[in-house]
């Protein structure tokens, strides 16, 4: 059974959590991307909960209403702050001073590799789903063909002011149809539009991407176990990004590709996605 929780990290953070499982079991952290909310993990938790884990899902900064900074001011939603946010909801769910899984998709998968960055010794294992290691991405992106840098072509009209009103004009059109030719069920649609289709959380859920620019800052190579899952027919990560990851992981690394999988592999292959998950957690115990 998933229960929703309120857990206050700071005097003016307070975030929405899922949680399944009971305490003191080994924590695996859910960290949900743009544009999706943390009702992305339904699917996966009960899995997670019957193989002995305990399932958190924090609806992170920005997208909680009591967790929302000033929009105003970007540096509000750095990505230290998103990384800090990720470890204290984990430690508030069990996961201090012991070790924790993270799985992390899309902005989620962003902060998953970062926090294995930097904390190495505080993750159990690391698991991706669409979003490349930074230094994999950033050399696609560069790339003489141009590839890469045509399928991330939104993040750089994400930066500009009127990005939130283009969002959401016409019903969250641009939203709908994106989720919609990504194969979304249309009961996971609505569910996102009804987190993020108004301005307040569309507008936060945009300043992470002004608080960190288009370009994602380099980090080291990864020495805890990782599971990278990438759907070949995702619109927004090319194929040189997704492979070019191995060479910046040094820790036991598996690349799984699902064909014909778009971005949102969580919706269109719930059963695949957890039966990674869950042979992966059990290969890397905390």
């Amino acid at each position: 059974m998933i229960d929703f929780k309120k857990i206050t990290t700071a005097p003016d953070l307070t975030f929405d959590v899922m949680t399944c499982g009971g305490e003191h079991r080994p924590v695996v952290l859910l960290l949900h991307g743009f544009a999706e909310s943390f009702h992305m993990w339904r699917p996966q938790m009960p899995a997670l909960a019957a193989a002995g884990y305990r399932a958190v899902a924090p609806s992170q900064r920005g997208y909680s209403p009591g967790a929302r900074p000033d929009t105003r001011e970007p540096a509000n939603y750095g990505f230290d702050h998103l990384m800090n946010d990720a470890l204290s909801i984990a430690a508030a769910c069990g996961g201090a001073p012991g070790r924790f899984h993270v799985v992390g998709h899309d902005w989620g998968g962003s902060i998953a590799w970062g926090i294995a960055d930097r904390w190495p010794d505080r993750v159990a294992s690391l698991i991706v789903l669409s979003r490349p290691h930074p230094n994999a991405f950033n050399r696609a992106l560069a790339a003489p063909d141009g590839e890469q840098k045509r399928r991330s072509s939104h993040h750089w009209w994400f930066l500009e002011g009127d990005a939130t009103a283009r969002i959401l004009a016409d019903d969250v059109r641009w939203l709908r149809e994106r989720l919609s030719a990504n194969k979304m069920p249309e009961a996971a649609i609505a569910e996102t539009i009804g987190v993020l289709g108004n301005p307040s959380t569309m507008e936060a859920a945009l300043t992470w991407y002004r608080a960190r620019g288009a370009i994602r800052s380099p980090i080291g190579a990864i020495n805890v176990p990782t599971l990278f899952i990438w759907g070949n027919a995702d619109d927004t990560v090319g194929r040189m990004a997704a492979e070019g990851t191995e060479e910046f992981v040094a820790a036991p690394y598996q690349f799984v590709e699902l064909p014909a999988v778009g971005h949102f592999a969580v919706h269109q292959a719930p059963d695949r996605v957890t039966a990674l998950l869950l042979a992966h957690l059990s290969a890397h115990p905390a």
